[in-house]
């Protein structure tokens, strides 16, 4: 099976692209900088462009049977009112791109990362942070994970939407935590570890398609 992964250079997208090539996948990655992804591996090939262009994305998704994204809008630092890298509607265009092209090329598995507090979770998140999200440039990527979220929905697609809680850098393993409606409530964090462990085995599990899970984990001390 060949995964297209969208997103290999981002601090979760590392670990997705690791984690997918571990588990014995074919793995094609479409990247702006190639010599950001330091993988050396004979099932990985690299297209260099962005999801933004349709033809850059059509010639990186021949062959793959599923796509994982863990695109996100960027910053320039991670100040939350810091300038944007990317438009504020980067991951909704992407997503049309994706939808237009997978009707064309019938791939029709998907894994999304989006984030804890989007659309109908936005209640479930402690009050400081949904301040921040309404009162920061954070609010812009959670406005566009909406976004992409719908055209999902709306689509064809076999689609997992997978909505982590606050992203941390551990390398340590945790028990991961599968929230629906605040039910647990999830933990404030999780390791991008274990968001990218959790995705890549989502691409063969049928009984989460069509699925919005909150992941979470407990706090390793």
């Amino acid at each position: 099976m060949k995964i297209l992964i969208l997103g290999a250079t981002g601090r979760t997208g590392k670990w997705i692209l690791a984690e997918a090539l571990e588990q014995g996948y074919k793995v094609n990655c479409l990247v702006r900088k190639p010599e950001e992804i330091n993988q050396n591996h004979s099932a990985l090939k690299i297209y260099k462009g962005s999801p933004e262009s349709i033809s850059e994305l059509e010639s990186a998704l021949k062959g793959c049977d599923a796509i994982i994204s863990a695109l996100n809008i960027s910053r320039k630092s991670d100040f939350p009112w810091s300038k944007l890298r990317t438009p504020k509607t980067f991951l909704s265009d992407v997503m049309k791109n994706i939808i237009t092209l997978t009707t064309k090329i019938k791939i029709d598995r998907i894994v999304v990362c989006s984030a804890w507090g989007v659309a109908d979770t936005e209640k479930e998140i402690p009050l400081w942070f949904n301040w921040f999200i309404k009162n920061s440039n954070i609010g812009v990527a959670y406005k566009d994970h909406e976004r992409q979220e719908n055209l999902l929905k709306s689509s064809t697609l076999n689609w997992t939407i997978v909505r982590p809680s606050g992203l941390v850098d551990l390398s340590k393993s945790q028990t991961i935590i599968e929230s629906y409606n605040n039910k647990p409530k999830p933990k404030i964090t999780i390791s991008r570890k274990s968001v990218a462990e959790f995705m890549v085995n989502t691409v063969s599990d049928e009984k989460l398609i069509g699925k919005a899970p909150v992941i979470s984990a407990e706090l390793i001390k």
